[in-house]
């Protein structure tokens, strides 16, 4: 009895129909990993009968679950016998589902799907093994049917020539038997009659060529890329007549040489600079790196591709490899840059430069102005002029003069050396009532220097007390000799402020550019040299030249210093814009990549790339040159330590134009003194931007500007990091205020003063604690407030003050010398017979520089 068929207490048999229809799940599992679960439904029919009836055996076979009928596989076309392959096994018929229990109906499913599963592939398995014997034998047909096919046609080539030649033997001896017959026949009669011959077997029609597999015909298919390519049944292409030259060449080259031999290395010459890299090397010697880099190896001398060598090893590896070393300097690339010298038939007259020198306030700017008709005093601050200023003059007669107003001032000395060297003639102009001047002196020398000529303009002879003869005989004192006196310089007196005396002087200018037969070439291109650089806002860097021979023009590339740039506009001093400018004719170019330094050269060259190849080069020179120190030796080595004692006053100095910057970095380097120096951090042309302020900030350095102000962002960081702005328009106020600033820092001066000196005598107790000495004055006087010191064999033991001084019993403030007291030190005790007291006062003073 089954456990569903068991009584069970409280429960009735309950009548009903028993379920005709079985539900259960079969697992399918496919392939891929894949499954899936099927609902299988098994249906019985209902009968009805009577209780004791016989079951049919029609309807008990029904009852009973039969298995479903596994569907054969699809019939393949099978090989001509291939090996047996064994069946799966016959799956197991499975019992009804109704005489189940649920835990037994649950492995049954479990066990078919299982069964499934393996039946499936096992199906697998043996499709693949059909496949793999379908293909094997399908190649091995392939294979036979081609070896058939060649077979064949070999045959039929050699059947094909069998009969050529058997018809070449045969047609000799039937032409034989004709000829015979014919002699034989009587002539006009009839034939003679022979024994019949054998009959003559009928030549066989020749064997059709076999036919190829592939052929051009159009049922043949249409054309496939390895019909194209040439390509065999197996897929190998015909090699090309390219590779087969190509394989007879190497051949021959490794069985010795001949005409496809590898020819030999030519030599070249190859231009070596002063350092290259290998890879560079390489490349001028079209060689492989890699040899370079072995036989560098092998030479003991281990680099990489990109390492830079010498000259000399360079040479090593190009004389290795048979070439031809010419060795050049980086310095080459000057060559050629400043032009070559002009033939006498291509010069022309050109005006003359004339430079005004002379002392401060002595009215060199306002004689220009009333050469030129114009007013430049009212735009320079304080009066004084602090730019090199650069203008032509038309005159009358239709001569043109050009003139540079230098500044007098001490600070301005550079500015005016270069006037007096890239000058014609210089006008040293003196104030009748002030006399020589040390910056007159000063401009006399650079003009001497220069060797060029110089007329002395003794000017304000409108005021009273102006002594023209006072001047001359001053002059004297410096080796000047006017005409006047004898010489062989010209002077005249003029007045700026009454134009008294202009016409004599631009006539003097004329007479003494005649004697110089200025002239110059203006065909070619130019080259001019820079009286003033700057850094406009709105038009970027600014160089005011001289033009001193050819012609500058709008889009001429050129070179000037470290810069490099192309002509966007040229400007005049009138403010004019003009398409070019000839020699002695200064203009403002615009176009430069930067602000190059006042007196640089600047020469036109041919193209972009030759100007930016001498800028890079003339800015290494510069770095190495700012960089590289020499050797430094004992004496500079202690020099040195002794200049780090001196305190450091850090700057930054900005300036509107180039000139003001040299001036006042080389003033403010002249205030330096053993005690403070003055570093200046950067200095350089242009407004004060964020990043002066970074700089500054770093090395709480103040900023210096001269003529230039902040923008917004550099006020702003300015005032967050605490950066003092200093703005200045004149130099004399630049100059003071860092004076002060410089002695402010280095704090007030202590002087020290001995007022009086005492030898102890006795030493006695004096209270409960503390000792007294006796003591005789022997200098000065001895203060109750003042500092004292004692000495023992010249060595101070004690630094301190007194605290009591008494002569007898009674306590005085001071004791003179010749008299005895007695003398009592604070905090000291260890005072012994023989020591000196010495007293001393300290005086604190503010410093100067």
């Amino acid at each position: 009895m089954t456990e569903d068929n068991k009584p069970k207490l409280g429960l009735r048999p309950q009548l009903g129909v028993k379920r005709t229809v079985e539900v259960g799940q079969v697992k399918q599992t496919f392939s891929h990993g894949r499954t899936h679960k099927v609902v299988v439904e098994t249906k019985k029919q209902r009968v009805f009968r009577k209780p004791g009836d016989p079951v049919d055996a029609d309807v008990a076979e029904e009852m009973v679950e039969a298995p479903a009928p596994v569907a054969p596989p699809a019939p393949v076309a099978a090989p001509p016998k291939p090996a047996p392959v064994p069946a799966p096994p016959p799956r197991p018929v499975m019992p009804a589902m109704g005489s189940m229990s649920a835990k037994e109906r649950q492995a049954m499913m479990l066990r078919q799907a299982e069964e499934e599963r393996l039946r499936i592939a096992e199906d697998m398995r043996v499709r693949e093994e059909r496949a793999r014997a379908e293909a094997a034998e399908a190649e091995k047909r392939r294979i036979e049917e081609k070896a058939r096919a060649e077979a064949e046609a070999a045959a039929a080539a050699a059947a094909e020539a069998e009969r050529a030649a058997k018809a070449a033997v045969e047609a000799p001896a039937e032409a034989v038997a004709a000829a015979e017959a014919e002699e034989e026949r009587p002539r006009g009669g009839a034939p003679v009659a022979r024994a019949p011959l054998a009959p003559r077997r009928a030549p066989e029609p020749p064997a059709k060529p076999a036919r190829p597999r592939v052929d051009d015909r159009r049922q043949g298919g249409k054309l496939t890329i390895t019909r194209a390519l040439g390509e065999d049944d197996n897929g190998f292409r015909a090699r090309s007549l390219a590779s087969l030259k190509r394989a007879r060449e190497k051949d021959r080259r490794s069985h010795g040489g001949g005409a496809g031999a590898a020819p030999a290395r030519q030599p070249r010459e190859v231009q070596v600079p002063e350092a290259i890299t290998v890879q560079e090397l390489a490349n001028r010697m079209a060689e492989r790196t890699s040899d370079l880099v072995k036989t560098l190896f092998k030479m003991g001398t281990p680099v990489t591709a990109t390492q830079t060598i010498d000259q000399d090893t360079a040479e090593l590896l190009v004389t290795e490899f048979g070439h031809i070393i010419k060795r050049v300097s980086d310095s080459d690339v000057e060559i050629g840059v400043g032009g070559e010298a002009d033939v006498d038939t291509d010069l022309q007259p050109r005006p003359p430069v004339v430079t005004i020198m002379g002392h401060v306030d002595h009215g060199k700017t306002s004689l220009l102005d009333a050469l030129r008709g114009t007013d430049v005093v009212a735009g320079e601050a304080g009066g004084i002029t602090q730019h090199i200023g650069a203008y032509q003059v038309t005159l009358k007669s239709g001569a043109k003069i050009s003139f540079l107003d230098t500044p007098g001032h001490e600070a301005f000395t550079e500015m005016r050396a270069r006037g007096a060297t890239i000058t014609d003639i210089v006008v040293i102009v003196v104030a009748g009532d002030d006399g020589l001047m040390p910056q007159t002196i000063e401009a006399i020398n650079h003009t001497k220097a220069a060797g060029v000529p110089m007329i002395v303009a003794i000017n304000k002879m409108d005021k009273p007390g102006s002594d023209a003869n006072k001047i001359r005989t001053a002059l004297l004192q410096h080796d000047v000799q006017v005409e006047a006196m004898g010489g062989e310089v010209q002077d005249v007196e003029v007045s700026a402020l009454k134009k008294t005396g202009l016409d004599e002087l631009t006539d003097k200018i004329l007479l003494q550019a005649e004697l110089l037969e200025l002239r110059a070439n203006p065909d070619r291109m130019a080259e001019a040299t820079v009286v003033e650089a700057k850094l406009d806002k709105g038009k970027g860097p600014l160089a005011t030249v001289l033009v001193r021979r050819g012609t500058l023009r709008t889009g001429d590339i050129f070179v000037v210093g470290t810069e490099s740039g192309k002509v966007r506009a040229l400007v005049n001093d009138k403010g004019q814009q003009v398409k070019e400018a000839g020699p002695s004719v200064p203009v403002e170019v615009l176009g430069l990549t930067g602000v190059p330094m006042a007196g640089d050269n600047l020469a036109v060259v041919e193209n972009e790339a030759r100007a930016r190849e001498v800028a890079l080069y003339r800015q290494q020179v510069a770095t190495a040159k700012r960089t590289t120190s020499a050797p430094a030796s004992l004496e500079s080595m202690f020099s040195a330590i002794s200049a780090t004692k001196a305190v450091e006053f850090p700057c930054v100095i900005k300036a509107d134009v180039h000139g003001s910057v040299e001036a006042i970095v080389s003033a403010v380097n002249k205030l330096s003194t053993d005690d403070i120096k003055v570093r200046v951090l950067h200095s350089g042309v242009g407004g004060i931007t964020e990043s002066d302020v970074t700089l500054a900030r770093a090395s709480g350095a103040p900023i210096i500007g001269f003529n230039v102000r902040p923008n917004a962002k550099a006020r702003e960081a300015a005032q967050q990091a605490g950066v003092a702005l200093k703005y200045y328009d004149i130099i004399y106020d630049l100059l003071d205020e860092m004076k002060l600033a410089m002695a402010g820092k280095l704090g007030p001066e202590y002087f020290e003063t001995v007022v009086g000196r005492a030898q102890v005598r006795e030493v006695f107790q004096a209270g409960k604690f503390g000792k007294a000495a006796g003591v005789m004055v022997q200098e000065g006087l001895i203060k109750r407030n003042l500092r004292a010191r004692v000495l023992r064999d010249d060595v101070i033991v004690y630094t301190g003050s007194i605290a009591s001084l008494r002569r007898f019993k009674d306590d005085v403030n001071e004791v003179r010398q010749g008299f005895e007291c007695g003398i009592g030190l604070e905090g000291f005790q260890d005072i012994a017979v023989g020591d000196i007291i010495e007293t001393f006062d300290i005086e604190e003073r503010l410093r100067s520089l």
